[in-house]
């Protein structure tokens, strides 16, 4: 039976744009996805980079205008990989054309934003998803199956730290991410929220936090004209106590300050029965505790085999995966969700849930009091 082919044009192409394009070239390769794709159009600012990015990337054709884009009768799902500003009026425009969406994290630049997208899909009835890929390295999915099958008993903590270190340097330039008016925030939005979207999908929902922000180099040259500096509004290190609705407590750490650290994204949790340890820079392997197991002590679980989510379709067991990997598997869950008529998790009901945490973390730390999540 021949399959329906949903085509897919993708709205920038540089580090995220370069992780999805390799994912929609794979997700058919090896997986039985419910639908084939075609990566029809990629668009960016420059024509010069986005005509050459196009088939490098593997995408048919390349265009400079997203509006003209969202709305071609011949487009399916619209991806959208561009810094955070630009993301409410894209994924508006895509939705009132009745668009399937994928987004990247975080959702939104403030939570204003955020909720105009949701009111947006839920107006269309279209599917929708946000990209946080980590929820499908095969090590977090067992950790997750694990929890909820109560093998670790009652969750008492969270511990998620994402450490960074690429710009220590004072030298290092104002690239867009140290500017609030695109990024929206620094270090919290673009890592914090990866730890913060992790302990919401192991742990539960997120009550109240008390955070702190802080920018260790206020001023950084111009990308443009390195004689000129730029003021740095973001913060460079954010930190956050926080309480879950289910008595669960913990700590979310993001910082691109961390000297040697390159993509350090660890979770610890806790619970009455056992504990499970996970660190993306060893993502194939998980840690875990259970108090009736036959070990006094943690055991490294190798999570590539069959039985493990995901990995039925890639190597035997013992034959890694690495980080692209958890691209691919949300762009499969994305297919198989439109197959099913639903909207993944996490959606823009997440992104919102989790743009309202990281507002309410910067509001503490701005007020330094404790913050209810609304």
């Amino acid at each position: 039976m021949t399959k329906k082919t949903l085509n897919v044009a993708m709205i920038g192409y540089q580090f995220m744009g370069r992780a999805h394009s390799n994912a929609w070239r794979q997700v058919g390769r090896f997986f039985d996805a419910p639908y084939d794709v075609s990566m029809k159009v990629v668009c960016g600012r420059n024509r010069h980079a986005v005509a050459a990015a196009a088939p490098a990337l593997g995408w048919e054709q390349h265009a400079t205008t997203w509006q003209e884009v969202v709305e071609r009768d011949d487009i399916d799902i619209v991806d959208i990989c561009t810094p955070g500003d630009s993301h409410r009026d894209i994924a508006v425009a895509a939705a009132r054309a009745g668009k399937t969406i994928l987004c990247e994290k975080p959702l939104a630049n403030t939570v204003a934003e955020a909720v105009d997208m949701l009111d947006a899909v839920k107006a269309a009835g279209v599917v929708h998803m946000l990209c946080h890929n980590y929820r499908r390295a095969p090590a977090v999915a067992l950790a997750k199956r694990i929890i909820d099958e109560g093998r670790l008993g009652k969750i008492h903590h969270y511990r998620g730290t994402y450490l960074q270190d690429w710009i220590v340097d004072p030298s290092f330039p104002r690239v867009w991410r140290l500017e609030k008016s695109k990024a929206g925030s620094g270090s919290l939005g673009d890592i914090g929220s990866h730890s913060m979207d992790l302990a919401r999908y192991l742990v539960g929902e997120i009550t109240e936090v008390s955070g702190l922000l802080e920018t260790f180099v206020k001023e950084r040259p111009l990308p443009d004209d390195e004689t000129k500096t730029g003021v740095v509004d973001v913060d460079d290190a954010a930190l956050a106590l926080v309480r879950f609705d289910n008595g669960a407590i913990g700590t979310i750490e993001g910082t691109r300050f961390a000297t040697g650290r390159k993509n350090y994204n660890r979770f610890e949790i806790n619970g009455s029965k056992g504990s499970v340890v996970f660190n993306l820079e060893r993502m194939n392997e998980l840690q875990v505790y259970e108090e009736d197991g036959p070990d006094s002590g943690f055991r490294t679980v190798l999570a590539t085999d069959a039985t493990h989510p995901y990995v039925e379709a890639w190597w035997p067991p013992g034959h890694i995966i690495g980080y692209e990997h958890t691209f691919t598997h949300t762009v499969l869950d994305l297919l198989r969700a439109i197959d099913a008529g639903q909207s993944p998790a996490p959606n823009f009901e997440d992104g919102v849930t989790n743009q309202r945490v990281l507002a309410a973390i910067e509001q503490s730390s701005a007020e330094r009091s404790w913050v209810s999540i609304p």
